[in-house]
């Protein structure tokens, strides 16, 4: 139903909406987000021999962002370039296996960040035909987890994973546009890579084996711009 009302606009006009668009250096709006968040790590070579480990996975699964409105700069229609600033939820699972009493036993731990995220894009546009589009992106941004518990002292009976709340990553992607009668709408479909190690190595249970962790998050959204 969400799809239905852009759509139908979209098909039953003719002619060129919004033809005085290219010509605004400047465009605002909003952004809804779905995302699905997860880690690139590795692991140490000596995995099977440290602390009785036998294996680690990571699960994705699946998240939401709330995006503020959205502030674009347009010094030529191909070029824009865009900041929107979110939150988002995100939860994935670490899947731990390990022998214990000879054998293999399963234990999970679950990560729950909450970040503040501020990218500034670049967006790249093709050649309007008539009411679509299509554009690459770009871009950095820096998050900030909300819910880190890197204070959190840990304990032998209660071990958890321990994150750095401060993360810098780049993101790639694209989309398409679509020119309405009052806003143009887009889907967005970009890949969110971190830069940096955010595990806490302080030898415990669940970090111990891990030689770094690097946040990795897709994006689907959907834009509403004026």
């Amino acid at each position: 139903m969400f799809f239905v009302v852009p759509f139908s606009s979209f098909a039953q006009r003719n002619g060129k909406n919004l033809p005085y668009y290219e010509h605004k250096k400047f465009h605002a709006g909003t952004h809804l987000g779905i995302t699905y968040s997860t880690y690139n790590y590795k692991l140490y070579k000596n995995l099977h021999t440290d602390d009785s480990l036998y294996q680690i996975s990571i699960r994705s699964q699946p998240g939401f962002a709330i995006h503020v409105p959205m502030a674009a700069w347009s010094p030529v229609y191909y070029v824009h370039f865009r900041f929107v600033a979110s939150i988002s939820f995100h939860e994935t699972l670490f899947d731990y296996t390990y022998w214990k009493k000879g054998e293999l036993t399963h234990r999970t731990y679950r990560t729950d960040p909450t970040r503040l995220n501020f990218p500034l894009q670049i967006k790249l546009n093709s050649k309007r035909l008539t009411n679509f589009g299509a554009y690459a992106l770009g871009g950095f941004c820096y998050s900030y987890d909300l819910s880190s518990q890197h204070k959190v002292i840990q304990t032998p009976s209660n071990p958890i994973v321990k994150t750095k709340p401060a993360d810098f990553s780049y993101s790639v992607g694209g989309g398409f546009d679509f020119f309405l009668e009052y806003f143009k709408f887009g889907i967005e479909l970009k890949v969110q890579n971190g830069l940096r190690d955010i595990l806490i190595h302080d030898n415990s249970f669940f970090s111990t084996p891990i030689q770094s962790l690097k946040s990795h998050t897709l994006w689907i959204q959907f834009t509403f711009e004026t």
